[in-house]
């Protein structure tokens, strides 16, 4: 297959008619990825035979299981004789930096807003990255079938949003389309919510707008090759894959390019194999030219931000930033009792190599030594993306000790600065109370208070980061499951001060062994349990949170003594409360600055830092 040379248009630059490079950007389940399935069934991708699995660009087990996008991916369509090449990006903010080389990629987004939950904080952080670029952006009103839709306050929350980040006239002259993902349809009339007779068949109308507001990809004719790398993939047959935006020129397979590296250096090779995407699978092709994305084989220590370029001509395009970090946590062997039990991989030196093969395909991430060879700081945006790296290594066969999380500060004139996120939090009114009075504790600062008068209230908070660290599992506690809470980096301000820490202790046992039911059923009268009967604990190991303050050394493998005498109470039945189990994204928020979570392919436990109880004492002593 070969790409044809794209066509001047007028004066000026030359344009790809034939071709437009968008993203899809919004909150987290405002509907992405259910659209991009919409749009892909139908421009024909699937046969009439074919089975058709939901969230079709959601490909990681991962992301099925938890229901959200973690990696940016592309896909095309072919409509009205134009491809769209059409980027899925994640919606949770942890995974920002997919967000940010994502729109390296693109000349356009279409910002879907939920027709009923509105704006949220990572719809502002998209937003202000694309208005950044000066890119031209699409508002999609979405699901607008839901019963509880309120569009045209959407819409004017939208525009407030646009202003708010300082827009030009011309960005504030953008198209709105009104659809549902879901059921495939589309529609330019405001009136659709309540017509159904407005709505249409199919998604058409946003094709249409797509086409007329994203530009064609310009480029300079004649201009020497010039193709930057945003993102990589592997293929077991070919290797490594550099995933490319072609900026200037045509690239071709077979034929040398030269390869300018991150550190400065330029080393001329070889382009392997080159393919496009249509549709949902990479097809090969022998050449592509400027506004094409590309996967590039053959440059197996090729890295995010790298330029190829022309092998007699090499200019190297500048590399791909994303914000800093804001939290950091501690991940290093497993070094509790119970170590070699479950996982395949022990060692430091598979865990830094793991760790090291992440950073290349992950910009947003850090790794640094610390005092300990077996032990290294990990920095990323949020306890999500630390939880998913951490999940993804278990599954892989990794035991390890991962630390309390703590936020990434940095000094500014001499001060210390901490990062600062943006909340935004949907509550019934009943809770507004506890909700405000978690957040006051937290240091957190109200910026916005609306009553939709539906019997919700949403809130707009700004927190310390550090103060949001094991606050979800509260705010879930104290609204009884009924709460929705989101947020966003804002920036960096002065510290501020001393956040209370876990008010309640920990229950640690004091020896190694089967945790029984008779010692449990004296125990759970001051404390809620975290393990079952039967389960191996040793020194150390966390099995309960104390109902009061400071940990409480417990005897959890204690049995009951047996003599020959029949007690009149033997017979009488003692009702055991069911443990809690927490996953490893609540097991991180749970733990205090000296406990640390074991974590192996089967098990998630919780340790105190140092197991010896002795041990603990020195080093509280030594901190205070």
């Amino acid at each position: 297959m070969h790409v044809d040379t794209p066509h001047l248009t007028g004066h000026g630059p030359a344009r790809r008619d034939d071709l437009r490079n968008l993203a899809i950007v919004a909150h987290v389940d405002h509907g992405k990825t259910t659209l991009v399935d919409s749009l892909l069934k139908q421009a024909g991708t699937f046969s009439a035979h074919e089975s058709i699995a939901e969230r079709v660009m959601d490909s990681n087990d991962l992301e099925r299981e938890k229901g959200i996008t973690i990696l940016a991916k592309n896909t095309s369509v072919r409509w009205g004789g134009v491809t769209l090449n059409i980027v899925d990006t994640p919606g949770h903010a942890d995974f920002g930096g997919e967000v940010e080389r994502a729109l390296t990629m693109v000349d356009g987004i279409v910002l879907l807003v939920d027709a009923a939950e509105g704006p949220l904080p990572q719809t502002r952080f998209v937003l202000r990255k694309a208005l950044g670029y000066d890119m031209p952006v699409i508002l999609v009103i979405n699901k607008i079938d839901r019963p509880d839709a309120r569009v045209k306050e959407v819409v004017d929350e939208a525009y407030e949003l646009f202003m708010d980040l300082d827009a030009s006239d011309e960005q504030l002259d953008f198209p709105i389309v009104y659809c549902s993902g879901r059921d495939g349809w589309a529609s330019l009339d405001e009136n659709t919510a309540h017509d159904e007779s407005l709505r249409g068949d199919s998604l058409a109308p946003l094709c249409d707008v797509i086409l007329d507001t994203i530009p064609s990809p310009a480029y300079t004719p004649d201009a020497p090759l010039q193709a930057w790398v945003t993102n990589l993939d592997a293929n077991q047959y070919v290797g490594r894959l550099a995933l490319c935006r072609v900026i200037e020129g045509t690239i071709e397979k077979g034929k040398q390019v030269a390869w300018c590296r991150l550190d400065g250096t330029i080393q001329r090779t070889k382009v392997a194999e080159l393919f496009l995407t249509e549709q949902l699978t990479r097809v090969p092709v022998d050449s592509a030219g400027p506004g094409d994305l590309v996967a590039v084989a053959g440059i197996e220590e090729i890295t995010i931000g790298e330029t190829l370029a022309d092998a007699e001509n090499p200019v190297p395009l500048p590399r791909i930033t994303v914000d800093e970090p804001a939290l950091s946590m501690t991940i290093g062997i497993n070094t509790s009792p119970l170590a070699g039990k479950d996982g395949s991989k022990m060692t430091a030196r598979l865990v830094k190599n793991r760790l090291d093969a992440e950073l290349v395909g992950n910009v947003s991430l850090r790794v640094n030594p610390t005092d300990r060879p077996d032990a290294w700081e990990v920095q990323a945006r949020g306890e999500l993306q630390l939880a998913v790296l951490i999940e993804n290594m278990r599954r892989e066969g990794f035991e390890l000790t991962v630390g309390k999380p703590e936020v990434v500060t940095k000094d500014v004139d001499g001060k210390r600065h901490e990062p600062v996120e943006r909340v935004t939090i949907d509550v019934p009114e009943e809770h507004l109370g506890a909700v405000t009075q978690l957040l006051a504790q937290r240091k957190g600062r109200m910026e916005n208070m609306v009553n939709h008068g539906l019997g919700w209230v949403r809130l707009e908070y700004l927190v310390p980061a550090r103060g949001l660290i094991g606050f979800r599992t509260e705010f879930l506690t104290e609204t009884r499951g009924t709460g929705v809470v989101s947020h966003i980096f804002e920036g960096y301000e002065p510290w501020h001060g001393d956040i209370r820490a876990r008010e309640r202790g920990s229950l640690v046992a004091d020896r190694q062994g089967p945790a029984t039911t008779y010692a449990m059923i004296n125990l759970q009268d001051r404390a809620t349990m975290m393990v079952g009967p039967g389960t191996i604990v040793y020194q150390g190991m966390i099995v309960g949170e104390n109902s009061r303050a400071g940990d409480m050394d417990v005897n959890i493998c204690r049995e009951k003594k047996l003599t020959n005498m029949r007690a009149s109470s033997s017979d009488e039945t003692v009702k055991l409360t069911p443990h809690r189990v927490l996953s490893l994204e609540h097991a991180l928020e749970f733990i205090a600055a000296d406990e640390c979570v074991e974590v192996t392919p089967k098990h998630i436990r919780l340790r105190k830092v140092f197991l010896d109880p002795h041990d603990r004492v020195k080093a509280a002593r030594a901190a205070n």
